[in-house]
């Protein structure tokens, strides 16, 4: 599902809400937490998880390292 949301100013930061029927669906509520990554696409927010957190950690360690080879196998 899209979303149009609006950016609003919170102190020195940004937030965005997100609709009541989407945070439903997904089962979001105060205080959970997710990420937001920064995608050549735009943003992606995905939920915190610290397993998914030492994994994106190693895969971006992996990735840095191992760049060249990377593209190479994804032709």
């Amino acid at each position: 599902m899209i979303e149009e949301v609006t950016f609003q100013q919170y102190g020195g930061a940004l937030g965005v809400t997100l609709p009541r029927a989407m945070t439903d669906r997904l089962n979001l509520g105060p205080g959970d937490k997710a990420y937001a990554v920064e995608t050549e696409n735009g943003i992606l927010l995905t939920p915190f998880d610290p397993d998914s957190a030492r994994v994106v950690e190693a895969e971006a360690r992996v990735s840095n390292k191992y760049s060249n080879a990377l593209g190479e196998l994804a032709k």
